[in-house]
């Protein structure tokens, strides 16, 4: 797999990304830690060398089940963690940034990202400037080798790059959902940050697995993705069909097109989940695909519909 920069530093990281939201365990069903171990050994297996996570994923699970996957491969890996809203304090970031080293069993994060900006979810309001001089601090002291945010606005991701050195974005990004291209993405290709795109197959519903009358099970946070509620999932189901034929074309799944779109973009990365070795083997191939000018134009014909009908919102569920 042909790896790229993040940003402009000398990380180089895979245009798929493993995600491991659902290795938490938590808002997920049926996730067994043993398939999710096989699956990440898999994408590196196949050249998937970058790794995303986040300490709120089942209140650290997730980063220790990432860790004891690639603990005998750590130099291979490039590993991508997140602080989240309600630990944006200098020293509430430094002392979350320990507690991601040892759940990873590491001595160094490749990329530690702010989660969701200060405020978000009902979180102290903190002065972004606070935040980025821990990082900064993190930086210096060799304990992270990057700095990212994540769900952050244009606005607030101008505010803190004026602080350090932010080399990547990672919002919620995929054919169905372009709320970035609009407002952060013209800036991050300004200053030359990466977009690690997550959901990019808007959590499975472009691999055209959830058909009519589909039901999440409790506890499946996909039950509140607006992309899974009327009047868009109507709109969706017939974006399926039109994307099928093209899909079809390539020899490749419906999955593997929606990540062959996100990475075909600018600047951008794929970050896909898998619950097991062959869904992480499937993702991996998407890096193969090249899409044609006309594919592109092709596919953004067929997601119009779907966008005109969303709202200016960004979040992607409705909470």
């Amino acid at each position: 797999m042909e790896l790229r920069k993040l940003g402009r530093t000398s990380i180089m990281i895979s245009p798929v990304i493993m995600g491991t939201w659902q290795a938490g365990r938590d808002m997920w069903a049926d996730i067994d830690d043993g398939e999710t171990t096989r699956a990440i050994q898999a994408a590196v297996d196949e050249g998937i060398t970058t790794i995303d996570t986040a300490a709120v994923y089942g209140k650290g699970h997730s980063e220790r089940v990432v860790g004891k996957a690639v603990a005998e491969r750590r130099h291979e890996v490039v590993i991508a963690t997140k602080v989240f809203a309600n630990e944006l304090r200098h020293d509430q970031v430094l002392a979350a940034c320990e507690r991601s080293l040892k759940n990873l069993g590491t001595d160094y994060i490749d990329l530690f990202q702010i989660h969701w900006p200060a405020g978000a979810f009902g979180s102290p309001v903190v002065p972004i400037e606070e935040t980025m001089r821990a990082l900064n601090d993190l930086k210096d002291q060799g304990k992270i080798r990057a700095i990212g945010a994540s769900n952050f606005s244009r606005d607030q991701l101008a505010e803190a790059l004026e602080f350090g050195d932010i080399v990547s974005l990672q919002p919620p990004y995929s054919l169905l959902w372009r709320h970035v291209e609009k407002d952060a993405m013209p800036l991050c290709r300004d200053r030359g940050l990466s977009i690690l795109a997550y959901s990019p197959m808007a959590q499975g519903i472009l691999t055209g697995k959830f058909g009519p009358g589909h039901r999440f099970r409790r506890g499946d946070h996909r039950r509140a993705n607006r992309l899974f509620q009327e009047p868009v999932f109507s709109q969706v189901q017939e974006a399926l069909e039109g994307l099928k034929p093209l899909a079809a074309r390539h020899g490749i799944s419906l999955g593997q097109l929606a990540l062959a779109w996100v990475i075909a973009q600018p600047g951008a990365c794929a970050i896909a989940g898998a619950r097991n070795e062959t869904q992480a083997r499937q993702n991996a191939r998407a890096a193969d695909v090249r899409l044609t000018p006309e594919d592109l134009a092709e596919m953004d014909r067929i997601s119009q519909p779907v966008t005109a009908v969303l709202d200016d919102n960004p979040v992607l569920w409705k909470w």
